[in-house]
């Protein structure tokens, strides 16, 4: 041990340095970004038939056309009656969530289809599977949000409007392709797939089955 000369006080143990820059507590720490409730479920192969594409456009029309619009006046009703009761409950009651929740599914499974981003013909009712689909989330809504949301959906709704219009025109392209190729192009179907996902999040958040705001990230299908 070192002896300390007379007069000379002993050493001390020095403070540990302060960092210039302190840490930032965990409550401001940047988190992942939540996926959105109402995502697209692919499970599409990309493969057409020929034979379905080519009189895809009069089978919308003659069948499936007339079943949408009697659908649309019924949900129609049921959106103000499950705005009425969403404003009260705090929540969308199962029976309307899941009516409204059917009849999004069923739009996603027509729109995909028509537009060539899907094959098989859609079922009636939206009960079973399709290869592009969604879920209906069970979650609370704010009252207040549910109050304004007519008004706070309209940015979404001009914009949803705006994609509608682009796969409208990705279906006439894929049209063609998918007659010579008797397949979709993977990057077609998803730029397509992407707009249709804005579109069920924006008939979503409209209908009251979340109040989340359609989200504009690009997933991977």
């Amino acid at each position: 041990m070192a002896s300390v000369p007379p007069g000379e006080p002993p050493d001390r143990p020095q403070p540990p340095e302060t960092p210039l820059v302190p840490d930032v507590p965990s409550a401001f720490e940047l988190k992942p970004h939540e996926p959105h409730p109402v995502e697209l479920e692919v499970s599409d192969d990309l493969h057409r038939s020929r034979l379905t594409v080519f009189f895809r456009f009069p089978i919308f029309l003659i069948v499936h056309y007339a079943w949408f619009y009697v659908w649309s006046i019924a949900s129609l009703f049921a959106w103000v009656a499950n705005w009425i009761f969403t404003l009260i409950l705090g929540r969308s009651p199962e029976m309307l969530r899941d009516f409204l929740g059917a009849y999004m599914r069923y739009s996603l499974h027509l729109f995909s289809y028509v537009s060539f981003l899907a094959d098989p013909l859609p079922g009636w009712l939206a009960v079973r599977p399709y290869p592009v689909d969604t879920h209906v989330p069970e979650e609370p809504q704010r009252r207040l949000v549910t109050l304004f949301r007519p008004i706070l959906a309209i940015p979404a709704l001009v914009l949803s409007w705006v994609f509608l219009v682009i796969v409208q025109v990705l279906a006439i392209i894929g049209w063609f392709i998918c007659l010579i190729l008797g397949r979709i192009p993977k990057g077609l179907r998803d730029l397509g797939l992407y707009c249709l996902r804005y579109e069920t999040q924006t008939r979503a958040y409209l209908t009251f089955l979340t109040d989340r705001y359609p989200s504009l990230n690009a997933p991977k299908f």
